[in-house]
């Protein structure tokens, strides 16, 4: 047996005899990335409450916030692969993060005029540079050592992702939703005018240090990230995949467009459904939950005391994803993934129909399922496509429009039935979901065609 040795040299682990070096450093340095989305994104949840109380907006126009968030990544998806094809995957983080930072300035004057549609634009150019950070941080990772720990790194660094998720719901409360109990007795009483003067002010105002904290943090992070030392790699082409810039493209790779169309793979075609829904259900709940959990007949908690229940909920999917990992090891992703499905709907016929305790458990409960969906979904979806793989992680990133949607119709549904049986928009997402990996996620006999 050949004897494996270990160098380090320039920032990267070369281990003889592996078909790749490792990046450690690089790698720690990418999951800050990670972490700032998550807690961001997550941010969102404790914005719309916000928004809807400050504004006296209904459940459509308060949700107009995740409407524009994951919108950007349906306009600038493509743009942004572009781009970072012709600058690399370095300067493509720069540029997210920078234009991120930008979106968090833009809260600033948003507040200062009282405007809820540049609230609205702020939300798009924030994305819209996540864009770019998903674009480049997802394949960055997996080539930052052999392809065949490239799902172990990148589920590594989307931990960091979740981590972010639990720990915003802290800050956003302490920061954004902490308001004095006489300011949330006049916007009960539909005092919209009171709401936007005097005391009212401060809860505008209450999204301007938050947010310049953050950009603060995203325009240095970029500032380290351009003086770092990272390995260079470059997109490979048609397929989107990536290879060290010393390395010639394989000739595996310079066939992809023989391989047929990637939309005559029914579990393509069906788990990009898939993404769609969940990302809708998800977002939904998300947005939705500390107005639940605010109903009198559910646990009548002030936003800021809600909002702590928020960490909860995400903290279950961060602690999902470690048990989920180990248990799909042993029993078919497809059934984890429906059972888990299967759950969440009888959890959603808890939350439609109890009240009080037993429904604002259930809802909790709803994070812990969701943990292993988006990768599940995700894995089953390109499974055996070869070298169409990349093109259909494309399909399925063009699915996260979902959370720009759905929670558009449970806004709307809201607003007509009540939140409480809103929450049926969700659970149909859950079924499809169950189906999937029952059924749709299986492999057809027929391939690609001619």
């Amino acid at each position: 047996m050949a004897t494996v040795t270990t160098a380090v040299v320039e920032n990267k682990t070369v281990v003889e005899g592996n078909e790749a070096p490792t990046y450690p450093f690089a790698f720690t340095a990418l999951t800050s990335v990670f972490f700032i989305c998550g807690f961001i994104s997550c941010l969102n949840d404790m914005l719309v409450p916000h928004m809807k109380s400050v504004f006296s907006l209904s459940y459509t126009k308060a949700m107009l916030i995740q409407f524009c968030f994951f919108a950007a990544y349906f306009v600038v998806s493509m743009p942004a692969g572009a781009l970072v094809h012709r600058i690399g995957y370095k300067r493509g983080l720069m540029v997210g993060l920078s234009l991120a930072g930008l979106g968090c300035l833009l809260f600033y004057p948003a507040a200062s005029l009282q405007v809820y549609s540049l609230f609205l634009g702020a939300v798009f150019i924030l994305a819209s540079g996540f864009t770019f950070l998903h674009v480049s941080a997802s394949p960055y990772v997996t080539m930052l050592g052999p392809a065949r720990t490239a799902p172990s790194r990148l589920n590594l660094a989307q931990a960091f992702n979740s981590l972010g998720t639990t720990i915003a719901p802290f800050f956003g409360a302490l920061l954004i939703l902490s308001v004095g109990p006489e300011v949330l007795e006049g916007v009960a009483n539909g005092d919209a005018g009171g709401v936007l003067s005097g005391s009212g002010n401060a809860r505008v105002d209450a999204v301007k240090l938050p947010y310049l904290l953050i950009a603060t943090v995203l325009f240095s992070l970029a500032g380290t990230i351009a003086l770092l030392k990272l390995p260079a790699f470059h997109s490979s082409g048609a397929d989107g995949s990536g290879a060290n810039s010393s390395e010639k493209q394989s000739p595996e790779t310079a066939v992809t467009q023989k391989q047929g169309s990637v939309w005559h793979h029914r579990h393509l075609v069906l788990g990009a459904i898939g993404i769609f829904v969940y990302v809708g259900a998800e977002v939904s709940i998300g947005s939705l939950l500390i107005n639940f959990l605010g109903e009198p007949h559910i646990a009548d908690l002030q936003q800021s005391e809600a909002a702590h229940y928020v960490a909860v909920f995400w903290g279950g999917a961060m602690v999902g994803r470690f048990i989920g990992s180990a248990v799909m090891t042993r029993i078919d992703p497809g059934r984890t993934l429906a059972f888990n499905a299967g759950v969440a709907v009888v959890l959603l016929a808890v939350v439609i129909l109890a009240t009080g305790a037993p429904a604002m458990y259930a809802i909790l409960l709803i994070g812990l399922c969701n943990s292993i969906m988006f990768p599940t979904i995700f894995s089953l979806a390109v499974r055996s496509l070869g070298p169409l793989a990349s093109q259909g992680a494309g399909v399925l990133c063009f699915a996260l429009v979902g959370g720009a949607l759905i929670p558009l119709v449970q806004g709307r549904l809201a607003d007509a039935i009540g939140l409480q049986l809103a929450f049926v928009v969700p659970a149909a997402c859950y079924l499809y979901i169950l189906y999937y990996g029952l059924k749709g996620s299986e492999l057809t006999s027929a391939g690609p065609q001619e």
